[in-house]
């Protein structure tokens, strides 16, 4: 019944007893609650793969909207990517930055998602931050629930890939709740795009809410024995909520550190090592991200995309 049934509405308790029976994730699946939706139901309807998360009575209107909707308009096999730096400037928001270029230059639509309060701005980086569109202070998502088309036609946008950033000033952080980031994730992976999440370092309700609901979780470091040890702090928190975490390497070695030793070291699998990017800087000053042909940064991305893309859905990165 479990895995034949077009569309199943369930309650928190019965969630998490299909959860401590090892329901697999699925499709079409939507936690019904009787109050204001909390963070303890987000987690529990991501980690069961529920798209909405609806309160009775009043999201009345919102589940009629969900159940009249054609099932062929969510295809649910989109994915999450959440990427963390081991330490401030390891290089997290460039790489998410460059796996968001690289998928839609592959064909495949994806969304760039700012989720840590004190980034520097994705649509800085990107060099888009004169293109006309919302910021997380103008986003404004109702009863758990947001259209992904929507998200994408209101967003700063290029070709396949739409950007949701902070704003400026005073107005950067609103918007950007753990409620709101989970119901955006959940609506690009319901669309089928890939969505990608700069994620915070520091522990909150929004990391633990991205980490939660990514289907993979990108650790970057640079290849430094300080970042090692930075990096085993932040798996040690990312595992407790994610067991799919893989690391990825940047280059240079000043002393000398391997890829593979930082991972054997780590326990976590290597998904990637990339030397330095020429002149990345200069570029991310005058004008934004730029990915070559031959871009140490875009093979490495295009690597993760490959490795993410064998493993569609199957949340066992660890295994």
């Amino acid at each position: 019944m479990w895995d034949r049934t077009g569309t199943i509405l369930i309650d928190f308790s019965s969630a998490e007893t299909a959860l401590s029976n090892g329901f697999p994730r699925r499709e079409g699946v939507i936690l019904v609650t009787a109050a204001p939706s909390t963070l303890d139901d987000w987690r529990t309807a991501t980690a069961l793969g529920a798209e909405q998360v609806v309160s009775l009575p009043s999201d009345e209107d919102a589940l009629v909207r969900i159940l009249g909707e054609p099932a062929s308009l969510l295809t649910g096999d989109g994915g999450v990517i959440a990427v963390v730096g081991a330490r401030g400037g390891a290089g997290a928001s460039t790489f998410a930055a460059a796996l968001g270029l690289c998928s839609f230059r592959s064909g495949r639509r994806a969304l760039l998602v700012e989720g840590d309060r004190y980034g520097s701005g994705l649509d800085l980086l990107l060099g888009w931050e004169n293109t006309p569109g919302l910021r997380w202070s103008g986003l404004v998502v109702e009863g758990g629930r947001v259209s992904a088309d929507a998200l994408h036609g209101a967003l700063p946008s290029r070709g396949g890939l739409s950007v949701l950033a902070l704003g400026r000033a005073e107005s950067r952080s609103i918007g950007l709740t753990a409620v709101a980031v989970t119901a955006v994730l959940d609506a690009g992976r319901t669309a089928g795009d890939l969505v990608v999440c700069d994620a915070p370092r520091q522990p909150c309700d929004i990391s633990d809410a991205l980490y939660a609901a990514a289907d993979l979780v990108v650790l970057i470091l640079p290849a430094e024995l300080r970042a090692v040890t930075s990096a085993e702090a932040v798996a040690a928190h990312v595992a407790d909520r994610n067991a799919n975490v893989g690391i990825v390497v940047r280059g240079p070695a000043p002393g000398g550190l391997r890829a593979d030793d930082i991972a054997a070291a780590l326990g976590l699998p290597l998904l990637t090592s990339m030397r330095a990017e020429p002149g990345l800087a200069e570029r991310l000053e005058r004008g934004g991200l730029a990915l070559g042909r031959r871009s140490p940064m875009a093979a490495a991305a295009t690597g993760v995309l490959e490795t993410f893309a064998q493993k569609p859905g199957a949340r066992r990165w660890a295994a």
